[in-house]
């Protein structure tokens, strides 16, 4: 585990996992891969958001690359007309996690890859992540391909929780609604 250090640090590449406080409908247990961070502000996409949306119905090309989970995925209140693809294919790493890069969804795949899709993205501008970070409703973590491509993604938040020290582990068990604890 490692929890942001410094304000200043790039966060690409890693997760924020939104604290059980935070209560904003769009962000509530959500687990967002951040695809950029830098001084005009921060891009990620939720990560275990699934529509019911076929991806085949958009993007027939890449209805085999996303396998067992052939749904959109809601990426983020930003631009929901907005399609952002996550790759996995053995090339070269783009995000700082093994593997996985942004898709070129204007092409077709490459062979044998895993895809996401997502519609939308989350998107912050400069100094507002950081306001979020100092008022903890972040938890900064790292990322690993199974968070980003894995079979179970609506228990995703509670999987990435679970597997860090305690004490933070022990917020995975965090009632959804702690007046009815």
């Amino acid at each position: 585990m490692r929890e942001h250090e410094g304000m200043d640090e790039n966060l690409t590449g890693r997760l924020l996992v939104a604290a059980p406080t935070l209560i904003d409908p769009n962000f509530f247990r959500t687990v967002v891969l951040l695809l950029g961070h830098d001084d005009d502000g921060a891009v990620g996409v939720v990560l275990n958001r699934p529509s019911n949306e076929p991806v085949g119905g958009h993007l027939p090309a890449w209805a085999d690359a996303v396998g067992e989970w052939d749904v959109v995925f809601v990426g983020g209140p930003v631009q929901p007309e907005v399609a952002v693809g996550l790759v996995s294919h053995g090339g070269v790493e783009q995000l700082g996690i093994s593997g996985v890069e942004v898709a070129d969804l204007g092409t077709d795949p490459p062979p044998g890859a895993r895809a996401r899709v997502f519609s939308g993205y989350a998107g912050w501008a400069p100094g507002q992540l950081e306001a979020e970070l100092e008022e903890r409703a972040w938890m900064v973590l790292e990322a690993d391909p199974a968070d980003v491509f894995g079979s179970r993604p609506e228990g995703l938040w509670s999987a990435v929780l679970r597997r860090q020290p305690a004490p933070m582990s022990m917020l995975a068990t965090f009632p959804v609604d702690p007046d009815l604890n």
